[in-house]
């Protein structure tokens, strides 16, 4: 059980701490490669992209052909991409690096939360299996912008990505000797739906590259549209294959879909608000990267701090109030930045310690859910839709962002020394992305305590 939870513990790690640590980085990155402001988004958002976009088919993939084995595939794979750092030499070596980070992470990720959930039949032991995976990938989110900080002041950025490597062995050792093979009898031998693996996958990748493409030309009405093509073709053929990838009755279940929609929420506004803030504090307000680093602190307190307070805050609260508690301050901290971000640092940080508060319980409480409402032999594939929506919100945070940063500054948003117009363009952008983000995380929070509502009426 110990070894278990440790190899278990190690991979959500390596996902919450990869593109929290690198963020920091971004900054000296632009600097280090020349990147445009597109090339920094695509640094953290290729990750998030292909991540999200492969989930699922690896999800049903584990289901069909073995969890312990898809996991351990990727994690050696996820140890080669982050060697491949130390030799990227152009923005677009990275960009293509953090991409195959993203398969080696979509082949690991949806086994971890799926054998979780079935180390114990008993919800209260699972809700305490998930905190302490939940708990050690949360410290690596905490603790990535702080530790890159610090790093960088000693050591060059591409160190930041290496360190991936040995806790991949790590988690590796803990899975191969903690988790024995795979039980046949806990998997299913439906044929893999290719088509459909194919089709969400255009889908997803489509929908992020769109609002790039209309700020930095090419052909946004295009890709728009073949996403939505995409998109209704990927429903359609789940709806009618033999042997869908993703059974989207399934998906439909209240359980399920409130707790998807809560994870959605919680991935857009944890990588959205992490991206403004790190460009403000350096940017705008010129703080070197160990400064931003330590300005990143609150959150690293209550994500760290909260692991003791989950299961109490659940117990007394139940799973679906907790939910929406959770939700709620997560949403009133993206409000605060909005309103409030540019008027000082306390702002700044008390947005981060909201967020950061409903992040903690929001994250370990809606997994759960989505897991109760599945059956036993679609686990994977549920832990897969939980971190797929994550890393599609985490990637449209992103895109949302870096979006509105684009088509409202003028020039390069790397370079030192910015005009009085430059700094007021950066602000507002700012402001209207975090605007932008409030109001897509209170909807999704919204819908999602609606659609549970209407299930118990």
């Amino acid at each position: 059980m110990k070894l278990a939870l440790i190899g278990l513990s190690a991979v959500f790690l390596v996902e919450m701490l990869d593109n929290s640590i690198l963020t920091v980085a971004l900054p000296t990155i632009g600097r280090d490669l020349h990147a445009s402001t597109v090339d920094l988004q695509w640094v953290t958002g290729a990750y998030a992209v292909v991540f999200g976009g492969l989930m699922l088919a690896f999800g049903a993939i584990a289901d069909r052909f073995g969890r312990r084995r898809t996991m351990l595939t990727g994690l050696v794979l996820l140890g080669l991409a982050s060697l491949a750092t130390a030799f990227v030499t152009t923005a677009e070596q990275l960009i293509a690096v953090r991409a195959l980070t993203g398969v080696a992470a979509a082949m690991t990720t949806p086994g971890s939360m799926a054998l979780a959930f079935r180390l114990s039949d008993d919800d209260r032991q699972r809700v305490r299996a998930t905190t302490v995976i939940s708990t050690v990938g949360l410290i690596g989110l905490a603790i990535g912008p702080t530790a890159g900080g610090l790093m960088l002041a000693v050591a060059p950025w591409q160190v930041l990505l290496l360190v991936n490597v040995p806790i991949a062995a790590l988690a590796f050792l803990g899975i191969r000797a903690g988790i024995a093979k795979d039980d046949p009898a806990g998997l299913h031998r439906d044929p893999v739906d290719v088509i459909g693996a194919l089709l969400g996958t255009a889908a997803i990748v489509l929908a992020l590259l769109a609002p790039t493409e209309f700020v930095n030309g090419g052909f946004p009405w295009t890709t728009t549209a073949a996403a939505l093509i995409a998109g209704t073709l990927f429903v359609v053929r789940q709806r009618t294959a033999r042997h869908p990838m993703l059974d989207l009755k399934l998906v439909a279940r209240p359980l399920v879909s409130a707790g998807l929609a809560y994870k959605a929420a919680a991935g857009l506004a944890v990588a959205g608000l992490g991206y403004l803030v790190t460009l403000q504090l350096q940017l705008d307000w010129g703080w070197t990267p160990t400064q931003a680093a330590l300005g990143m602190l609150p959150q690293v307190a209550v994500l760290i701090a909260g692991g003791a307070l989950v299961n109490p805050f659940v117990q007394r609260a139940g799973l679906n109030r907790a939910a929406w508690l959770s939700a709620c301050s997560l949403v009133a901290g993206l409000a605060v930045y909005a309103l409030l971000g540019r008027s000082g640092y306390g702002w700044i940080a008390l947005a981060l310690v909201l967020v950061a508060a409903g992040l903690r319980v929001l994250g370990v409480v809606a997994a759960v859910n989505v897991m109760r409402g599945l059956p036993a032999n679609r686990t994977s594939i549920g832990a897969a839709l939980t971190d797929t929506a994550t890393q599609v919100t985490s990637g449209a945070g992103l895109a949302v962002t870096g979006t509105i940063l684009a088509a409202v500054f003028t020039g390069s948003i790397a370079t030192a020394d910015w005009s009085g117009p430059q700094t007021a363009q950066f602000e507002q952008a700012v402001t209207i992305a975090a605007a932008t983000l409030t109001v897509l995380a209170a909807a999704l929070a919204g819908w999602a305590f609606g659609k549970f509502r209407a299930s118990v009426a």
